[in-house]
């Protein structure tokens, strides 16, 4: 989608072809040749029926990240699979609200998802991009949803940043060939997100960046949600409560754990006997190194000193960890294991594994289970020893 285009959908016609686009969508049930179809009688013009046909597409395929307002919103295909999940962008916007800024400035805004959850929380909020069709959406999607905040086609990285109060970044880390791992690949480049980080500065990056690459004084913060992983966030010294923090984000709301919460923290990690009960912790846990924090809130240790599997003789309900009951030790050898679970009457068989060589994937079709009942078997180390455990999620 060039600029024209765009600024050619915003348009009265371009609008109604839109809301005709995405009811031809509907009536179609996904199927792009009928939709396809439906739309270019009512628009011969084919670029404009393609540019119609795609949005409203992105509309639909953006609600499992914006909710209601994917509706009204407007994306770019490679913008709306890099922009933030609204409860995510919320968290940190009202966060970064609550420290007390009055302004903050969003370098590469894409299509403004973040700059949105900005001035919901109340803040000013700046963004600026090099690509005029983001800049442009995300000027548009203030605007739909009845928002303040300004953007500009500009280069982050030559701009004077004296005017406001925090900056946000989120570099890109994508290449022509997919995701770029190395730091030293993203834009803007990490000399330049160090260097922001040197004053009130907020950070998105990948939930993989090393501990050690994190600067002194700087917190790190990995936000999970509905159990993923979606982002670690560096909050400079300006802004840092902690060194590390793991956030949870799910149904009933929002938990944050610290080191302040592991009283292991620099310790050796507590490694205990198998309990009846096994708790599998978060990923943004696993990530902030606070593994030994959850083992502290359920009265518990570690299977495996090297295992992020917390045991407990204690059934507890936590937002950090996931718990099961450890109904009894199976063969961890596949055919004794083959054995034990069709002795059991097992065909429906969720496997989970940690520290291990096995692929669920693989190991459930050599299986070839047929039973009728269903059973979770979880496969992992204890003690140095290849375990499979027969539990029960609670």
């Amino acid at each position: 989608m060039d600029l024209d285009a765009f600024r050619w959908l915003l348009s009265d016609d371009g609008l109604r072809l839109l809301d005709r686009a995405t009811h031809a969508w509907a009536d179609a049930g996904g199927d792009p040749v009928r939709a396809a179809a439906a739309v270019r009688r009512l628009e011969p013009d084919p670029d404009r029926a393609a540019v119609a046909l795609t949005q409203a597409d992105l509309r639909l395929r953006a609600v499992t990240k914006f909710g209601e307002d994917a509706s009204r919103m407007f994306f770019t295909p490679d913008a709306l699979e890099q922009s933030t999940r609204t409860r995510v962008a919320d968290h940190r916007a009202a966060r970064l609200a609550a420290a007390g800024p009055s302004n903050v400035l969003d370098l590469g805004c894409g299509i403004g998802g973040d700059l949105v959850a900005f001035a919901r929380a109340g803040l000013t909020a700046a963004g600026v991009d090099l690509d005029p069709v983001r800049v442009e959406v995300a000027r548009a999607n203030l605007a739909a949803l009845g928002l303040g905040g300004a953007t500009q086609v500009a280069d982050g990285t030559t701009l004077d940043l004296a005017a406001f109060d925090v900056v946000f970044a989120d570099p890109a880390r994508r290449g022509a060939r997919g995701r770029v791992f190395d730091v030293d690949g993203w834009t803007p480049s990490w000399t330049f997100i160090a260097s922001l980080l040197e004053r009130a500065a907020v950070v998105k990056v990948a939930p993989g960046i090393p501990h050690d690459l994190v600067p002194d004084g700087v917190e790190a913060e990995w936000v999970s949600e509905s159990g993923d992983v979606k982002e670690a966030v560096l909050w400079s010294s300006y802004l840092a409560t902690c060194r590390r923090r793991a956030t949870v984000i799910g149904e009933s709301g929002l938990a944050s754990l610290t080191e302040e919460d592991d009283p292991h923290d620099g310790r050796p990690r507590p490694v205990r006997e198998l309990g009846e009960f096994l708790y599998e912790p978060d990923g943004a846990v696993i990530r902030a190194g606070l593994v030994t924090a959850v083992a502290a809130g359920v009265d518990g240790g570690l299977v495996d000193e090297h295992i992020a599997y917390v045991t407990s003789e204690a059934s507890f309900r936590t937002p950090f960890a996931r718990g099961y009951q450890v109904l009894e030790t199976l063969p961890y050898r596949e055919k004794p294991l083959k054995a034990a679970l069709r002795e059991r009457g097992i065909g429906r068989l969720t496997i989970k594994k940690r520290g291990v060589d096995v692929i669920p994937e693989q190991l459930r079709k050599r299986l070839d289970l047929r039973g009728e009942q269903e059973g979770t078997v979880v496969m992992t180390r204890v003690a140095g020893v290849g375990t499979a455990l027969l539990v029960r999620p609670f």
